[in-house]
């Protein structure tokens, strides 16, 4: 799992200090607060300081638990605030950090790593990566939508009713078929992301475009646990199912 970039100090409300701001961490996070207040879907913006040492933002706590995986009986509340989330004006905003192109660059670089010739599903997704027009599928968003910037199921808080999100560091302007990817590979999720697939309706450009970026998170997280056995055996067979 991602190392923390952040410390969490919890009461009746929320203190959030960050550790990197290598992508602008707390102004994104703060401003995706303040644009996303009254929908009920997120955190109220309380207060921030992003020149602190460290730098902090100060949110309402919210009801409800963590998500550990996807369920039948949380899916459908999580479809609604995703799609509720994505309806939220977000032409004035930056692009969010980990956009395509620069996953896409990432990947490709830790392919290069890879000696060939000593595991097949990687020189296949290797090779399938390095395609021209594997690189203009995923770099050509669709429409945009406001994206969360992070696909960790333990984002989605669960009160028994509904769905509501956090962790806003990394946000900013995406696409809808990068955003669901990312959700539904996320390494967290254990492949019960693949849910959500029933509860969310995509165009044709946007359901093809899905494929391949999900195939783009899935071999991006199979190059950050292969080494883990517990998880990386897993996720091999995601990834070789997807390619």
């Amino acid at each position: 799992m991602p190392r923390a970039t952040h410390d969490v100090e919890l009461s009746d409300i929320v203190v959030k200090r960050y550790r990197a701001v290598d992508h602008d961490q707390p102004r994104r996070e703060w401003r995706a607060l303040r644009l996303l207040r009254g929908t009920g879907l997120a955190p109220a913006p309380l207060r921030t300081d992003p020149h602190g040492t460290p730098p902090t933002v100060v949110m309402s706590r919210l009801p409800g638990t963590s998500l550990e995986a996807f369920t039948p009986g949380t899916v459908e509340a999580a479809a609604r605030a995703l799609a509720a989330l994505h309806a939220v004006p977000c032409g004035a905003l930056p692009a969010r950090a980990g956009a395509p192109a620069v996953l896409l660059a990432q990947v490709r670089e830790w392919c290069a790593t890879v000696p060939p010739g000593h595991d097949a599903l990687l020189d296949a997704a290797c090779a399938w990566i390095a395609r021209p027009d594997v690189e203009a599928a995923i770099v050509r968003p669709t429409a945009p939508v406001f994206g969360t910037g992070d696909g960790n199921v333990a984002n989605f808080l669960w009160d028994g009713a509904s769905v509501r999100l956090v962790d806003f560091e990394y946000a900013g302007r995406s696409d809808l078929a990068y955003e669901l990817a990312e959700v539904v590979e996320h390494v967290s999720a254990d492949g019960t992301g693949v849910l959500l697939l029933d509860a969310v309706a995509l165009s044709r450009p946007e359901a093809a475009r899905l494929r391949e970026c999900r195939r783009l998170f899935a071999l991006y997280w199979l190059l950050r646990v292969r080494d883990r056995p517990d998880v990386g055996t897993r996720q091999a067979a995601r990834l070789a199912s997807l390619l």
